[in-house]
């Protein structure tokens, strides 16, 4: 009896610690805002707001969820001499999707409360953005090709972010497909659930740390 009891003590204990991690990725620092690269004589490429998604990822203790948002018509990539050198791009906040909660009253429930003031506050913040600030050639990292330095612009708030993203150029049509990456919410004042600045939370707490992986395209 005492044996069943440890065993079953143990299982709960590695779920809990499992749900208590934060999302995987490459951790990324908030750092100051970037300095934007200046290019001369390049030409832009349309972003298709269709296509292109930005996947997301938050826990806390007994679980996480996940989704995507997408971006707004007018994004658009820099090109020069068929390299990618920088970029801009509005990301739709309105547009956020839950992807793991399959009843519909939930889900909703979790989406509104995601764009309410607590989180992203999408009435007074309906958009975000991203800008490159410079493209840099990786040599040792089969998997990626390049890291890429932007500024994130979130709630009003522009952090400096770098993450290594697989870049391609076929006659002037750009696919770009991040690694996923790990930012700290908290960088853009969104506090909400938060056990670094609301020290009385327990485990009623949401992990600071949110990962996002980009999988970006130009219009062909």
């Amino acid at each position: 009896m005492k044996k069943n009891f440890y065993y079953a003590f143990a299982f709960m204990a590695l779920i809990a610690t499992a749900c208590n991690q934060s999302p995987k990725g490459a951790k990324t620092e908030a750092t100051a805002e970037n300095q934007v690269q200046e290019v001369e004589g390049g030409q832009y490429a349309t972003a298709c707001n269709h296509q292109t998604k930005i996947f997301w990822k938050g826990s806390k203790p007994g679980g996480e969820h996940n989704g995507i948002i997408k971006i707004k018509e007018g994004g658009k990539f820099l090109l020069n001499e068929g390299k990618l050198v920088g970029g801009e791009f509005i990301i739709d906040m309105n547009s956020i999707v839950d992807l793991d909660i399959a009843d519909a009253d939930m889900n909703a429930k979790l989406v509104g409360h995601l764009k309410s003031a607590d989180f992203f506050n999408v009435d007074s913040f309906p958009e975000a953005t991203f800008v490159i600030a410079s493209i840099e050639s990786l040599s040792d990292v089969p998997e990626f090709t390049h890291t890429i330095k932007g500024n994130l612009t979130m709630k009003g708030i522009t952090k400096g972010i770098s993450f290594k993203a697989k870049v391609s150029v076929v006659d002037g049509n750009v696919s770009a497909t991040s690694e996923e990456f790990v930012l700290d919410r908290t960088q853009w004042n969104v506090n909400y659930g938060s056990k670094s600045i609301f020290k009385e939370l327990k485990d009623k707490f949401i992990n600071d740390e949110f990962s996002l992986k980009i999988e970006a395209y130009s219009m062909k």
